[in-house]
Parts: structure tokens; sequence; C-alpha cells
């Protein structure tokens, strides 16, 4: 595979400088641990949205917005340690602690959204949609980045100074009681949609081939984004 200054540049051991098979099975591995951890989060959350100890935990989780806050504090943690413990060079049992870890704390984190999706909407089917919508639109990136091939590490800045901007307005939002509107969640989407750019290109150039369970994960971040702000969109948009 050639490089050329508008391509990916590979970092010496990673897997874009590996042999055709050996990518092959990187990226095959990487998609298939990504599909497992969508299919754990599904699990988990139909566990969470079906269970006694789902509705209390949305019921303490959405009780105030200090509770929310230490939500959003506790899941900036777990998805330090997870991501941590997924880079992980000496075990792979640490990289699936993590990977499980982090999967884990967006079903608790998703979980309010979605009980608000599941039983006070009236679209039977939102949930579908925003899964749906949200499919369509990582298979478009992602097969923007595999045809063309293009460096996105340029959006890091860009992405960085997003989240905390988007981090800012949330918890302004919490302590100061305003609404953050559709504008809001459009916008999210944009910056979910960078990530995924984002982060498919450093799959492809900057992972080694023993990372697909790291790799696997930040797509899955950036799954799980897209996937929140769609689906709060679309609620959004039910009650107008």
């Amino acid at each position: 595979m050639q490089f050329t200054a508008a391509h990916a540049r590979p970092i010496p051991g990673a897997v874009a400088t590996a042999g055709v098979d050996e990518r092959a099975t990187f990226i095959r591995k990487t998609y298939g641990h990504l599909a497992g951890a969508i299919g754990l989060f599904v699990l988990l959350e139909a566990l969470l949205l079906n269970s006694p100890l789902g509705f209390h935990w949305v019921a303490w989780a959405t009780g105030g917005p200090f509770n929310w806050l230490l939500v959003l504090g506790a899941f900036m943690v777990a998805g330090f340690l997870a991501e941590k413990w997924a880079r992980s060079d000496t075990s792979r049992t640490m990289q699936y602690v993590g990977l499980g870890v982090y999967v884990a704390v967006e079903a608790l984190i998703m979980a309010p959204l979605l009980y608000i999706a599941a039983y006070y909407v009236a679209d039977p089917y939102i949930i579908q949609k925003a899964g749906l919508i949200t499919g369509v639109i990582f298979a478009g990136l992602t097969g923007t980045v595999l045809l063309t091939k293009k460096d996105f590490s340029f959006l890091r800045g860009a992405l960085g100074i997003g989240a905390m901007v988007a981090f800012g307005v949330i918890v302004a939002s919490l302590l100061f009681g305003f609404n953050l509107g559709t504008i809001f969640s459009a916008a999210m989407i944009l910056l979910a949609g960078g990530y995924v750019l984002y982060y498919t290109s450093q799959v492809l150039a900057h992972y080694r081939p023993t990372q697909y369970v790291a790799a696997s994960l930040a797509l899955f971040a950036a799954i799980a984004l897209l996937f929140f702000y769609v689906l709060r969109l679309l609620i959004a948009l039910s009650r107008d």
C-alpha cells in the first residue's frame, strides 16, 4: 500500500505496514469485536429497561443535576481506565476487561434516554430508527475512509475543542437549567461523525496488529456518541 501526503501515514509497527493477510485479519477482528461490543450493549440495555434495577438507576440518575454530573464524571474516569486497559500490551485479559467495562458504562449512561424513548415517546420504533440512521451514517463515513485512505488526523484538535465546548455546555445546562435543543443535538451528530472519520483513519494507520480490541473500543465510543444524539434528535422532533 502506497501512502502520499494526502493519505494516512502509518507509524512504524502499525497494521498498515504489515502484509495483506495481517491487515485483513486485523480489520476482521476489529470489526468483529465491534459487532460483539454492540451486541453486548444491546443485551445490557434490554436487561436494564426491563428490570426494577434499571428503573431505580434511571430514577436516581435523572433525580437532579448533581446526580447526572456524578454520572458524567464517573463516565469520564471509567472511559479513561477502559481505554488504558484495552491498549494493554501485556495482558489480553485486561484488553477485554477494558472493552467490557466501557460497554457497560455506556449502557448505564445511555439508559435514561432509552427509557424515555421506550416508554414516553409515541413512536414505538424510534429506537430502531435511531439505530438504522446511526448504522447508515457510520457505514458511509467508514466507507469514505476505507476507499480514499485519507488521513483524518488533522481533525484531532478540532474534535478535542468541540468535545470540551460540548461538555461545558452540558454542565452549564445542568447547573442553570436551560434546555439543549435540536441544534445542539445536530451539532453533536456532526462531532460524532468527525470522531468516526478520525478513529477509522487511526485504526488503519496507527494501531498495531495486536491492538484490535482497543481499535474496536475507539470505534464503539464514536458509534455510541452518534447513536445517543441521533436518538435525542428524533425524540425532540417527535415532540414538535
